[in-house]
């Protein structure tokens, strides 16, 4: 069973830095491209970061870029997020997802509040 289960979100102030973290099971995960998406309420859902399978060139969604940064650790089956100089806007839900051809497997969220 494949299972990816996100941590690390809190509450945190304008301008402050988080790391959320997503560990993988069930799956070949350095086989997998991660990414991480977000969800504000009443908004849709949106792509804030990639990183494919073995590491190597990132994608940021314009409104992170500069702040926020992906990477993986293979050995520890596990995607990382830091986000720093953390606005209001930033606040959501924040999903792990992984893909690779036909099957992808979404975590269940943590949640990442900004506010002073």
């Amino acid at each position: 069973q494949v299972q990816l289960v996100e941590s690390g979100g809190g509450l945190v102030q304008p301008g402050g830095s988080l790391r959320i973290s997503c560990v993988a099971s069930g799956l070949s995960f350095s086989r997998y491209a991660m990414r991480w998406y977000r969800q504000a309420p009443g908004k849709e859902r949106e792509l804030v970061a990639s990183i494919p399978s073995g590491g190597g060139a990132t994608n940021y969604a314009d409104s992170v870029k500069g702040r926020f940064t992906i990477s993986r650790d293979d050995a520890k089956n596990t995607v990382y997020l830091q986000m720093n100089d953390l606005k209001l806007e930033d606040t959501a839900v924040y999903y792990c997802y992984a893909l690779r051809a036909w099957l992808d497997y979404w975590g269940q969220g943590t949640q990442v509040t900004v506010s002073a």
